[in-house]
């Protein structure tokens, strides 16, 4: 009975010593991550972004979500196809055959903002 009670007592210390410290970590992430603002996110006409139109300053549009792919216009696996609609509205070639599931998630790390209506 004394070494039943002595293993489950070392168990319980051992137990508090591996998830406490992990405890501690996961409330020091959360605080750190709520020290971060957000991307503000901002407005743009359809006018504003009409200028962004060539391979070295290259925005798009996607349901009214303004996006900057200057720095992927090079890396573009469709070549110049992205700049097809560069300033202008690419809503319907982005959600195109050609673009794998990825790309859905790939885009927002280039979004700059809204379109204003």
């Amino acid at each position: 009975m004394d070494l039943l009670v002595v293993t489950s007592l070392l168990g319980f210390l051992l137990g508090i010593l591996f998830v406490i410290p992990r405890l501690r970590k996961s409330d020091h992430g959360k605080i750190a991550q709520s020290n971060v603002s957000p991307k503000v996110s901002k407005a743009y006409t359809k006018a504003e972004v009409s200028l962004h139109n060539k391979r070295t300053d290259c925005w798009i549009i996607i349901k009214d979500k303004v996006y900057d792919v200057t720095s992927y216009v090079e890396e573009h696996p469709g070549g110049d196809a992205i700049l097809t609609h560069a300033g202008d509205d690419s809503t319907e070639g982005f959600f195109g055959p050609q673009h794998a599931t990825r790309v859905f998630d790939m885009i927002e790390d280039f979004r700059i903002g809204e379109l204003v209506k």
